[in-house]
């Protein structure tokens, strides 16, 4: 008996050892391969939302990390713009080697082809990504991706473009909703919404609100979607396309940030959501050019006279 109960102990203890190592190795790989994702930023166009290529007369990437003078800088992702007065402002991740940390850059052109990189303009001791720029009312706002500061954040720009203010928590990141990313807002029929992804358990929330500030109270149909690696994560602006509302999602299969799908929202409202997926294609895939062979996976439309030009970013690997 005594001989038995060794066996099983050893056959247990063995069984523990291996998984623990496989842990291991599972996450070293991973932050290995992390470690040389070198992200840029394109253009793109099309004549609808839904067929986009790379924009004619401009030379992609039109933006990378070399161009970031004011900090070390692993890569740039995650490109949001505005338009004011005729200047097309970008809005940016920037991966400072130093800090291992994201922040939130800011570039500039007149012309959609030609960028210039002027400074970090939001830094926070958490990482920041994902900074989705509005106007309302006049007003320019951001909500960045600010998982580890425990909620959503809201913040306005107290002097545009480069000083930023936070007005208020708009969701905190507690229990079932921690923490949250890549919240993708948009108004409705006088009503606003906000998009935003668990990543813990692949789940998509939607949640409302009657003013921008607050209260914000969860859907009663979120989440909209859980245990997805493919259609959950919002991966850039909610748009209106022939009086159609369209959000996008990020795939994580068969690897992080791999393309973008599009989904139709054929109703919205303070009880009620549908979708569809628009299922032919991606808006965005892994290309045939250097700066994003590995993959695509944000894309922020704007519509320009009878078609629409898009801020992409684009993966490839260090060394490759």
């Amino acid at each position: 008996m005594r001989v038995l109960v060794a066996i099983v102990v050893f056959v247990i203890s063995m069984a523990v050892v291996l998984f623990v190592r496989y842990r291991f190795e599972r996450r070293r790989k991973k932050r290995a391969r992390r470690d040389r994702e070198v992200w840029s930023i394109g253009v793109y166009e099309g004549a609808t939302p839904f067929d986009l290529a790379p924009a004619s007369g401009v030379n992609n990437p039109v933006l990378t990390a070399e161009e970031v003078h004011d900090v070390r800088a692993r890569f740039v992702a995650d490109p949001f713009m505005l338009t004011l007065d005729g200047l097309h402002h970008l809005f940016f991740e920037v991966l400072n080697i130093d800090r291992q940390t994201g922040e939130i850059g800011h570039a500039t052109s007149e012309d959609l082809c030609n960028w210039h990189y002027q400074s970090i303009v939001l830094r926070e001791k958490f990482h920041l990504s994902y900074p989705y720029v509005f106007f309302e009312d006049g007003v320019v706002y951001m909500v960045p991706e600010c998982g580890e500061s425990g909620g959503i954040t809201l913040y306005r720009a107290d002097r545009f473009p480069d000083r930023w203010v936070r007005v208020a928590t708009l969701i905190q990141g507690k229990g079932r909703y921690a923490p949250l990313y890549d919240s993708s807002l948009v108004k409705h029929r006088g009503r606003w919404y906000l998009f935003s992804y668990a990543r813990k358990v692949n789940r998509l929330h939607l949640f409302s609100s009657e003013n921008l500030t607050g209260s914000w109270r969860e859907h009663p149909k979120s989440p909209l979607i859980s245990g997805s690696p493919h259609y959950a994560r919002p991966g850039g602006r909610v748009i209106e396309h022939d009086g159609v509302l369209f959000r996008f999602a990020q795939d994580g299969i068969p690897n992080y940030g791999s393309k973008v799908w599009a989904f139709r929202i054929n109703e919205l409202s303070e009880g009620e959501y549908a979708e569809e997926l628009l299922p032919e294609k991606p808006v965005v895939m892994a290309g045939d050019e250097y700066w994003n062979d590995k993959g695509m996976h944000t894309v922020d439309l704007h519509r320009q006279g009878g078609s629409w030009i898009a801020m992409v970013d684009g993966l490839s690997f260090a060394g490759e």
